[in-house]
């Protein structure tokens, strides 16, 4: 059974820092990439990062560019996403994510993260 477990997330003011992890479980990951997402209140689930596991490409939504860096750990079966100089308007729960972006092919529970102003 495929299982993605995040934890990490919290409540923290506006220009800090919280970093998210994501631990996989059930497959081997070699060939999947990994990513987040984030919903927040009255919006749509929309992408956040990726990261390949075979080559370590990685992309960003562009409002995280500069902030965000998305990283894993092939022994650890594990993704982080380290989130610097946080804004109001990263409120949400991030949900750690396996296969394309376009279609994923499984989730996490989903982690909030909460930005004060």
């Amino acid at each position: 059974q495929v299982q993605l477990v995040e934890s990490g997330g919290g409540l923290v003011q506006a220009g800090g820092s919280l970093k998210l992890s994501c631990a996989a479980s059930g497959r081997t990951f070699s060939n999947y990439a990994m990513g987040w997402f984030r919903e927040a209140p009255g919006k749509e689930r929309e992408f956040v990062a990726i990261i390949t596991w075979s080559t370590d490409s990685t992309y960003y939504r562009d409002s995280v560019k500069g902030r965000f860096t998305i990283s894993r750990d092939k022994a650890k079966n594990t993704v982080y996403l380290q989130m610097n100089s946080l804004k109001p308007e990263d409120t949400a729960v991030y949900y750690c994510f396996s296969g394309l972006a376009s279609n994923p092919d499984y989730w996490g529970q989903g982690t909030q993260v909460t930005v004060s102003s």
